[in-house]
């Protein structure tokens, strides 16, 4: 939604991605079917300082993909921290656990693969952080389903909440309406301060009172 020229600017101005990150970017463009659902170079900085202001000891993805946002989020975890990322796709499976492995934070990914609505009942930890990045028409279930565990001051990350400017120009399609219901869901939710970030398809940073 912005232009190139800008992009460039952009990415000239924040860290750049390390080797791993890197790789995962060019195999996921090589190898699989809808890339661009990657986070890439400058959302992925955007979630990794997001974690690195609250520092948080427990983090919840819903949307593995490749594990790029994965390692991104995973890099301001505490010591003791862990990351639960949850994707139904079995397939991408061999290729985001030799990913993993190769990163120093491995040990502090718990990967499921699996219906994300079942695996959420298996994660009962208070959350401080949790990034919802899967199918969009389950926004609202999954932020409904894991509100509770979402302690005060924590944060709730919803991706494409802009849909390619669809929002903008208010399409009439499916997709496009569940989003925007989706949208209009948290305006109305008093429990919670937020703001749209226009970083790529759009961030919801979601603020728990």
């Amino acid at each position: 939604m912005i232009s190139e020229e800008l992009q460039q600017l952009l990415l000239k101005y924040c860290e750049p991605e390390d080797q791993l990150l890197q790789h995962i970017d060019r195999e996921t463009n090589l190898k699989v079917l809808l890339p661009r659902m990657l986070s890439g170079h400058y959302q992925g900085r955007v979630l990794s300082m997001l974690s690195k202001m609250i520092s948080p000891k427990k983090i919840l993805e819903i949307g593995t993909f490749t594990g790029y946002a994965t390692l991104c989020l995973a890099e301001g975890l505490t010591e003791d921290g862990i990351i639960y990322t949850l994707d139904i796709n079995a397939e991408l499976e061999d290729m985001v656990r030799k990913n993993f492995a190769k990163s120093p934070l491995n040990a502090k990914i718990k990967y499921t693969i699996g219906d994300a609505q079942q695996s959420l009942q298996n994660i009962t930890d208070t959350l401080d952080l949790v990034f919802i990045d899967a199918d969009k028409k389950n926004n609202g279930t999954y932020y409904d389903l894991i509100f509770d565990q979402v302690r005060p001051g924590g944060l709730i990350v919803v991706d494409n909440v802009l849909w390619s400017g669809k929002i903008v120009n208010n399409a009439q399609d499916k997709d496009t309406k569940n989003i925007s219901s989706f949208n209009d869901k948290i305006n109305e939710d008093t429990r919670v301060e937020k703001l749209i970030l226009p970083v790529r398809d759009g961030l919801f940073v979601i603020r728990k009172k």
